[in-house]
């Protein structure tokens, strides 16, 4: 361990500084817990999930297959949108752009959507398609990027660009951007069953009714139904299905457009335009100056305050989550536990990854009330089951001499040191993602920027809820581009995307 702590000391280092970040950033953060009685609603949420009602799923059918329907339009659309922006993901307008639709979560696209659209089947379509066509831009472009050239080499000289991409390039990358769409599929179910939270008929609606109620025994029922859908996807999502998922999706999510352009006009041309600008110019000096105390007056008293707070609960759950993957990894690890723990272990970590972050947090709401302790909790709890998956995974393909120690020796002296740089570069990786994620979790009344974002849409003031989501987006750009830096600074890569 010393020899590893001397030859990696700016990992080491880089470590320490974060936990010390969050160390005093938990002085400065909201743990209250205001709820009267937090033991017995947790006694009741236990009951209702050893006690669940599975007669509920009968009235479900079409809330799953709307569920259902909604993440694969979405990935489907996403995946083809972002395979073609990979090929041009070297222009620098095309990656800022993307950076851009993916730093914004899904719920808030789905609000965005909502002012134009309504509660129509294109809102929950876009609100997943266009981040995620963000995000499969990067990761395809990526996956292009590495894989063998070789045979791209080897083409005879007049070759044309299409040929040797379809013919040279992709075969050898197929595999990987067929299962990161897989993988993506599994992330397209949670967001789409989160989209009920904002009244889109997907699963996550009637859950957010179960909870609201007290319902415990239908929200495990039909939590339980969730877990065996995405549990079972690999054996469904068959690739010679496709085309009947998709004829089932165009026949689920097809409805005539009830928007009129008049309200996509008045949407672009007067709601989201700042209210002292409408019926004037940035050249008359009056106007300017409205429009700058608008400005700073937002910033002073909301985006900035939730720009902190979002920052020191996304630092607290980003430690937090370090510390549920070093707990959690050898749950899944061949070295640490025998074939039926390892099994029991996976179904585990599958069912906590498979929660949406928003789920639990608003889980953990009701127990503890709308303070930062719900968010950081479900947090870490989501991403570092992801998070330790994958690193179980990657300590599996560790071989350990006949004479290697056992127990806490051999986590802390054999395992923990060979993993430790891949555990680093998957957790910066996922640092984005958990910044986008404590964004969002304002809707629940946790006063980050999302709980602004909420308030402006309850005063419909869509200007204001316009420029708080552009805050959102510019200090996820920011943060993503200060985690490949510090990745790129520390030699840390990783061998699997877990955006």
């Amino acid at each position: 361990m010393r020899n590893f702590f001397a030859q990696h000391s700016p990992t080491f280092n880089t470590s320490l500084a974060f936990l010390a970040s969050a160390l005093v950033l938990l002085w400065f953060a909201d743990l209250e817990v205001s709820t009267l009685d937090p033991w017995t609603e947790l006694g009741r949420m236990s009951l209702g999930v050893v006690t669940p009602d599975f007669l509920v799923l009968k009235t479900l059918g079409m809330a799953l297959l709307m569920t259902v329907a909604f993440a694969f339009g979405g990935v489907a659309l996403g995946a083809g949108v972002g395979f073609l922006l990979a090929m041009i993901f070297h222009w620098r307008l095309v990656r800022l752009g993307c950076a851009f639709v993916r730093a914004i979560h899904e719920l808030f696209w789905a609000l965005i959507f909502l002012q134009v659209l309504g509660l129509s089947p294109l809102t929950g379509l876009l609100a997943i398609a266009l981040p995620y066509a963000g995000t499969f831009a990067k990761v395809f472009s990526e996956i292009l990027e590495e894989s063998d050239q070789s045979p791209s080499k080897a083409l005879p000289h007049g070759t044309s660009l299409i040929s040797g991409f379809f013919f040279a390039r992709l075969p050898g990358a197929w595999e990987h951007l067929r299962g990161y769409s897989g993988y993506r599929m599994e992330c397209g179910l949670r967001s789409s069953a989160v989209l009920g939270f904002v009244g889109l008929p997907t699963l996550g609606y009637h859950l957010e009714t179960y909870f609201s109620q007290g319902a415990y025994s239908q929200a495990a029922a039909l939590l339980i139904l969730f877990y065996l859908l995405i549990a079972t996807l690999r054996f469904w999502l068959r690739p010679r299905l496709l085309w009947v998922y998709g004829g089932v999706t165009l026949y689920l999510l097809y409805a005539p457009l009830n928007t009129s352009w008049a309200n996509v006009t008045r949407f672009f041309t007067h709601d989201i335009i700042p209210a002292p600008l409408r019926g004037g110019t940035l050249a008359d000096g009056n106007t300017l100056s409205e429009v700058l105390d608008w400005s700073v007056a937002l910033l002073r008293d909301q985006a900035l305050p939730g720009a902190v707070d979002t920052l020191v609960l996304t630092q607290i759950a980003l430690v937090g989550t370090a510390l549920v993957t070093l707990a959690w990894f050898p749950l899944v690890s061949r070295h640490f536990l025998g074939p039926v723990g390892r099994t029991v272990g996976h179904l585990f970590l599958v069912v906590v990854r498979s929660t949406p972050e928003y789920v639990l947090a608003y889980l953990f709401l009701q127990m503890w009330g709308p303070s930062m302790l719900p968010a950081i909790v479900a947090l870490a709890l989501h991403n570092g089951a992801i998070i330790g998956h994958l690193i179980g995974r990657q300590s599996n393909t560790i071989q350990l001499r006949p004479d290697a120690p056992r127990g806490l020796d051999r986590y802390g002296f054999e395992i923990l040191p060979r993993v430790y740089g891949q555990f680093l570069a998957f957790l910066f990786y996922r640092w984005e993602v958990i910044m986008r994620e404590t964004a969002i979790l304002g809707i629940l009344g946790i006063q980050t920027l999302g709980f602004y974002v909420d308030s402006a849409i309850a005063d419909i003031r869509t200007d204001r809820m316009m420029f708080l989501i552009g805050v959102t987006a510019l200090l996820n750009v920011g943060v993503d581009a200060f985690s490949r830096s510090l990745r790129a600074r520390l030699r840390l890569s990783t061998t699997a995307k877990v955006s």
